[in-house]
């Protein structure tokens, strides 16, 4: 069982207390609570073996893989619970699974999106992510993608602008009571933003009770003038919206963020659906950063 690159601990001394702080030997046996003669067992086990600390404690059943993703995320500053792996979407894999593929494409698309959209001379926008039709796994990817930016400490914002079919309060395990719909109906909407526990840069602003008329509703200038108050305040705002099968909300949105992102499904997306999406950004005001393909 191979694990992600750990600090060697080849030529440690067998007293635990001498383990270098902040390795992750160090880490996994505070984890752990393990005693001298548990961490002496792993040591020679792993100079025999040839493996690294966390391998040589998994194999002999002294630690699981999460402890060592726990030591491994706490030796980076990265935010990783096992314990609230339990509890949440498993759909959020860029949080319950840091070191997967999935989560690392998810990082490079973000390394993307940083590069096309806050280069030097580009002006603030919101990003909106778009799609054709439902089950793009638009809100998937925009709860990842939120989470991939939160983690690299700026502030950031998800907001659930898919008023036909919300989906981040059930991902985020959210109360729905008040949200988009209550500010943008001028129902009152104080708290309504709520921070994501263990991810401090991390805030979803849900859609609240689902309204008859969305479409209304983002075409107002509340929408607009809401979302340049919310880029004064935050690094990076996420829009969800609904997929573009029903209506015009989703160009509506995007020409409000400024910036749109498209997510295509594979073997699902139909060719000219999405061409007639993308070509909608050369009537827009929108800047269209990419195309993206969930293989997921």
């Amino acid at each position: 069982m191979k694990m992600p690159n750990e600090t060697s601990m080849d030529n440690i001394q067998v007293d635990e207390a001498r383990l270098p702080e902040n390795s992750i030997g160090a880490l996994i046996s505070q984890t752990r609570n393990l005693s001298a003669e548990q961490v002496e067992k792993i040591l020679d086990h792993q100079r025999s073996s040839g493996l690294r600390f966390g391998e040589a404690a998994v194999e002999l059943g002294y630690a699981s893989s999460d402890d060592v993703l726990f030591a491994l995320a706490q030796q980076f500053h990265y935010p990783y619970s096992p314990d609230e792996k339990k509890q949440l979407s498993p759909e959020l894999v860029a949080l319950t699974q840091p070191f997967s593929d999935q989560a690392e494409a998810f990082r490079a698309t973000r390394s993307q999106l940083i590069m096309r959209m806050y280069g030097e001379g580009e002006p603030r926008r919101a990003l909106a992510v778009i799609s054709p039709d439902t089950q793009d796994g638009k809100s998937y990817f925009c709860a990842n993608l939120a989470v991939t930016l939160a983690q690299l400490g700026g502030r950031t914002l998800l907001v659930d602008a898919d008023m036909r079919n919300p989906r981040q309060h059930e991902i985020f395990k959210l109360d729905n009571r008040d949200g988009l719909s209550t500010i943008l109906s001028g129902r009152g909407g104080s708290n309504v933003i709520q921070q994501i526990p263990n991810i401090p840069s991390l805030f979803v602003l849900p859609v609240g009770v689902t309204p008859p008329n969305p479409i209304e509703l983002v075409e107002r200038p509340a929408f607009g003038l809401m979302l340049r108050e919310l880029l004064s305040k935050f690094d990076h705002v996420v829009v969800d919206t609904p997929a573009a099968v029903h209506g015009a909300d989703a160009a509506v949105i995007a020409a409000k963020c400024g910036a749109a992102l498209v997510i295509a499904r594979k073997d699902a997306s139909r060719v000219d659906a999405l061409q007639d999406l993308v070509a909608m950004f050369s009537q827009s005001p929108a800047k269209l950063v990419g195309v993206v393909v969930n293989e997921f």
